[in-house]
């Protein structure tokens, strides 16, 4: 008898582009990536915190470089992307929430996070398929969406928008590149401890509706996603595309 064998989570040989890498999810998935075996792209707005975290990086064995990057400009990305090697694999991180009651909602915030969740991440995951298309390679695209890309939530109207949004292009574009075996996904995390959302949590009322709504009794990590991530990316998940692997806790179990 001849037994199945797992298909490997390693990542040697491939370059991975990881955006809002300098800090949160993004960095930690970097970080995974790099210890999957990948050479890591990191790259976000502010060369100080890319620098830093690359050094990081560096300082620990993993292969990574930095790139100074505003997603929300589709030309500035499109042209990086074009002059950079093909991306093997694609994280995109970076994105921005801008909490609001909807009729308080103003036209710049509802702007701004479509401008950069939706718009700037539609135009990234496009031309680095296209690289990929034109090389006549595979890839996984991966997009980091959220558990309110599937369910409604207080003060989160924009928010919820943009990444209902990313979910439909998401499942669209896995139909049409799956005949090139370009995989495309998104994550989707609950509400994770970051510098970011701090203040969300410093709120006792917001606090308490988000342990409630967590099954498991516990605000995310960003060590939570790092698994996430990796299997995605890898050929552990050669048969996973247009889908969404969610981290939520067990939020949208209801």
């Amino acid at each position: 008898m001849i037994l199945p064998r797992t298909p490997s989570f390693r990542l040697d040989g491939k370059r991975a582009l990881v955006t809002g890498a300098s800090s949160g999810i993004g960095l930690a998935a970097a970080v995974a990536l790099a210890e999957a075996g990948a050479h890591v792209v990191l790259a976000a707005r502010s060369a100080d915190k890319l620098g830093a975290a690359v050094a990081a990086m560096q300082a620990e064995g993993m292969s990574a470089e930095a790139l100074v990057l505003d997603v929300s400009d589709v030309a500035a990305t499109e042209d990086a992307i074009a002059r950079a090697e093909p991306f093997d694999v694609l994280v995109n991180s970076a994105g921005v929430a801008r909490h609001s009651p909807a009729l308080d909602t103003t036209e710049g915030d509802f702007d701004l996070a479509m401008g950069l969740n939706l718009r700037g991440a539609y135009f990234l995951t496009r031309a680095v398929a296209e690289r990929l298309i034109a090389s006549g390679r595979p890839g996984s695209l991966i997009n980091i969406s959220s558990q309110m890309a599937h369910v409604g939530g207080i003060d989160r109207a924009v928010y919820c928008a943009s990444k209902h949004a990313v979910e439909g292009f998401t499942k669209s574009m896995a139909i049409e590149w799956g005949p090139r075996q370009i995989r495309v996904n998104t994550i989707c995390p609950t509400f994770i401890l970051t510098p970011l959302t701090q203040s969300t949590f410093d709120n006792p009322e917001r606090a308490a509706w988000i342990r409630e709504k967590i099954k498991l009794g516990r605000p995310g990590e960003v060590e939570d996603i790092m698994g996430a991530v990796v299997f995605l990316a890898s050929e552990a998940s050669a048969l996973v595309t247009g889908s969404a692997l969610m981290v939520d806790g067990g939020w949208t179990a209801d």
